[in-house]
Formats: C-alpha cells, sequence, structure tokens
C-alpha cells in the first residue's frame, strides 16, 4: 500500500533529520518560539465554508500535476483571492514538496499555513512548529488513538493546531476520543487512491458537535463544493483543481460563488 510506504519513507526522514538536530534540540528550538493562538482552526470556524488552499507539485495517483510549479505565486494568489488558509505539501518523494518550499512560502505569506506530511514521530511536531507552521496533519490511519492523545497534546502546548483525517467511521471515532477539535474526512482512499466525494457527505453527521469538519480531496468543479457545503462541511481543502487552474484567483472566486 502506497500508505505504508509513505510513512516508512517519512520515518527514514525523520531519522536523518534526528542525525543533523537531534530531538532536544528541535524541541528547545519550537518551545523557544511564541506560543502559537491556533489560528489555523480559527480561521475555519463561524465561516459558511471555508477555503484550504493547497500548494503541491505532483501526488502519488496523478504524478506531476504543475510543471512549472510556481509555488511562491501560487501561495501569494491563494492569499490575495481570500484563502483562509495555505496547505502545503513537504513530502518530497511522491509529492515533491520540500521543507524549504514550506519556510520560502512562510516568508511571503501571513495567512494560517498547514503543513502537509506524514506524521510519524513527535519530531516532527516540533519541527513543524519551528518551520513557522500554525497547523500539522495526523492520519488516523497511521496513528492510534494514544498516539493521537500525545501528539495532540504536544501541538496543544506549542499551540498548533491538528487537522485530524478520518477515512472511515472508526476513525472518527478514534479522532474524537483523541480529542481532535478539526476532522477532516478524505473522499481520497490512501489505501487505493480511490475518490469518492460522498464519503465526506456520509461520515459528517459522525463528527462530534462542535468539531471544525473539513471535506478534503475531490473537488473538481464549483458543483462539487456546493454538494459539501449542503453535506454540512465547514470547510474544503482543494489542491489539484487550483493547481492545474491557469487563473487561480478566478478558480477560487467560482469555488466560493458556488459556496453561497
Amino acid at each position: 500500500m502506497i500508505l505504508d510506504e509513505l510513512a516508512n519513507h517519512a520515518r527514514e526522514r525523520v531519522a536523518a533529520a534526528k542525525v543533523k538536530l537531534p530531538l532536544d534540540e528541535v524541541k528547545a528550538k519550537a518551545e523557544a518560539l511564541p506560543r502559537g493562538d491556533f489560528r489555523f482552526e480559527k480561521a475555519l470556524a463561524g465561516k459558511d465554508l471555508a477555503f484550504i488552499c493547497e500548494v503541491k507539485k505532483a501526488s502519488p495517483s496523478k504524478g506531476v500535476i504543475d510543471e512549472q510549479f510556481d509555488y511562491l505565486a501560487a501561495a501569494m494568489q491563494y492569499e490575495e483571492a481570500g484563502a483562509d488558509c495555505v496547505s502545503v505539501l513537504t513530502e518530497p518523494k511522491w509529492f515533491l514538496g520540500s521543507d524549504e518550499i514550506f519556510r520560502a512560502i512562510r516568508l511571503m505569506v501571513d495567512v494560517p499555513l498547514l503543513r502537509k506530511d506524514f506524521t510519524v514521530d513527535e519530531y516532527q511536531l516540533y519541527e513543524s512548529k519551528a518551520m513557522g507552521a500554525d497547523a500539522v496533519l495526523l492520519i488516523c490511519a497511521l496513528l492510534d488513538t494514544e498516539t493521537l492523545k500525545t501528539y495532540l497534546a504536544v501541538c496543544d502546548a506549542l499551540g498548533l493546531s491538528a487537522l485530524v483525517e478520518a477515512h472511515d467511521e472508526a476513525e472518527i471515532v478514534s479522532a474524537a476520543r483523541a480529542g481532535a477539535r478539526v476532522i477532516g474526512v478524505n473522499n481520497r482512499n490512501l489505501k487505493d487512491f480511490s475518490v469518492d466525494l460522498q464519503n465526506a457527505a456520509r461520515l459528517r453527521e459522525k463528527a462530534p458537535a462542535g468539531t471544525v469538519f473539513v471535506a478534503e480531496s475531490g473537488v473538481s468543479s464549483p458543483g462539487d463544493v456546493k454538494a459539501l457545503r449542503r453535506a454540512g462541511a465547514d470547510a474544503v481543502l482543494v489542491g489539484e483543481y487550483l493547481m492545474r487552474s491557469l487563473d487561480k484567483p478566478a478558480a477560487l472566486r467560482g469555488l466560493r460563488e458556488a459556496a453561497q
């Protein structure tokens, strides 16, 4: 399964990172920074429909999405067009992302940033904080409930938000038990990469009251956004559709209008 490969490669990357900068040092670096104010989740709450716009060059299912990949221009266009948050892929092997891309974008935009990677070690939470992230991704398929609880406690101490990603009812239960405040349902199955836009709609009622519910992946038209809004999503995460657009601000405006 590709998810297992992604997780294994993430573990290899963490091991290499620890050689360069040990855990106690990256932890001290993160904890020396001002505590965050959870502005990622605040940016998603209380809106008709919030938009997390993603910067990514490639994916395991589609290969290279944007040959040119002017990531700074994409992030700045998202911000100017009213994106509530921006997601930046840092996974290097299949998504062709990097920490350097994230840091460069952080210097250029003020909106809350989600570091989108495959979190398999507490080290990555401190690393993300030190990089300037406002939020991290925690995937239920990779982390059991107790590990999620531990990681969420670290995030809370640092002032980081966590987008806790589920794909089925059991994973939503795990996210809720761990205390997730932002639950994302991925419409793409990370085991076989099939897409079912109804997945978020089916699982919406399973998320606890008061949590921010994010529909992730699979948006390919304004009609999809309209359907997800109708299904009760608080926010949508849109990547490929926007990355393929030659006019990203116009594409985002179209999605916003569909959510009205």
